[in-house]
């Protein structure tokens, strides 16, 4: 089988294709062939090397996939042959609170991910995913879905008439801007583009906030409800967090999921302190998550905003098209091209 393999070094250059030969299974394990990748922001840390910089090479990079079950061992119970499956972020992380295991068993780093042909998995790896969705768009769903999920549902607990901002128009934030519609939640999305922000009012925005414009965005979240948003879905990190703070109303929650303009802020602790602001780191979600995720999409069959497909071949320009910006939504790898 083919696999995109870190082989002599960190950095996209050294992103290869590899022959690889497949293992046999064990008796709890599942074969899956792969039809589809999507990427993270987290992804391109890790190839870089600034994700997890003592990763063992060579490594097969990717958390994100989705796949046909075409081998099943003989304990398998909960899969058979031709099952749709997508392949958990976390391998180990089935219910419950995070835990250090779970961090451990993550793919894409530590673990091997998904950007190969086929894939060996225990069968407590795998879920299947609603069947309305093709496997591109299911590709989508364990990080990005199951993350936006997770804060607006478990973290934030959000309910109908809440607000909730959203910075920028990658995968997370577009996916928590439908479940909120599906909520009942009113929305602010920020963005430095225009013709993105248009978009995202087709998509069923309430309100749009074009940043580049109010670099200040927060006091344009607070001319829209005076009391600021109940939820921020913070993605930016270090130039954000403190507009994020600003925005975020008494007793409201900031779900701190990305770090794409930098992980070092200087901070006013004070607002945090007098308004009682809970901060709360999320880190993807676990197995019950994502089939409480699942329940919710085939009830409002919801299609993932895909920007982009890409051919497995073109696995390198897909990480140059991530790392450019210019999308919106997720970008995809599908095998079927």
């Amino acid at each position: 089988m083919k696999t995109w393999q870190l082989a002599k070094g960190f950095g996209l250059a050294n992103l290869a294709l590899v022959e690889e030969s497949p293992r046999p299974l064990a008796s709890h394990e599942v074969r899956v062939r792969i039809k589809a990748c999507s990427l993270n922001y987290r992804d391109l840390l890790v190839i870089k090397g600034l994700y997890n910089p003592s990763q063992t090479l060579p490594f097969i990079p990717v958390s994100d996939g989705s796949g046909e079950v075409i081998e099943i061992g003989d304990q398998v119970r909960d899969f058979a042959l031709g099952d749709r499956v997508c392949a958990l972020f976390s391998q180990t992380w089935q219910r419950g609170r995070v835990f250090e295991g779970a961090q451990k068993s993550t793919l894409g780093s530590p673990l091997a991910g998904m950007l190969r042909e086929e894939g060996v998995f225990s069968e407590s790896g795998l879920i299947k995913f609603p069947t309305y969705l093709s496997f591109e768009e299911a590709a989508t769903l364990p990080c990005a879905g199951v993350t936006a999920f997770n804060a607006l549902v478990y973290e934030a607990q959000l309910k109908p008439g809440d607000l909730i901002v959203l910075e920028g128009t990658g995968g997370v934030s577009l996916f928590a801007l439908q479940f909120a519609q599906a909520l009942g939640c009113l929305t602010i999305i920020t963005s430095a583009h225009s013709d993105k922000l248009k978009k995202c009012l087709a998509l069923g925005a309430t309100h749009i906030v074009n940043y580049q414009e109010n670099p200040a965005w927060a006091q344009r979240v607070l001319e829209i409800n005076k009391y600021g948003a109940d939820a921020v879905i913070e993605v930016g990190g270090a130039q954000t967090f403190n507009q994020a703070i600003q925005a975020t109303r008494r007793g409201g929650i900031i779900c701190l999921i990305g770090i794409v303009s930098g992980t070092m802020a200087q901070v006013d602790l004070r607002p945090l302190l007098m308004k009682q602001i809970r901060v709360q780191g999320i880190f993807v979600g676990s197995r019950a998550v994502f089939e409480s995720m699942n329940r919710v999409l085939e009830h409002s069959a919801i299609h993932p905003v895909i920007s982009q497909v890409f051919a497995f071949e073109q696995a390198p320009a897909a990480f140059s098209y991530l790392e450019s910006g210019q999308h919106m939504g997720k970008i995809v790898i599908t095998m079927d091209s």
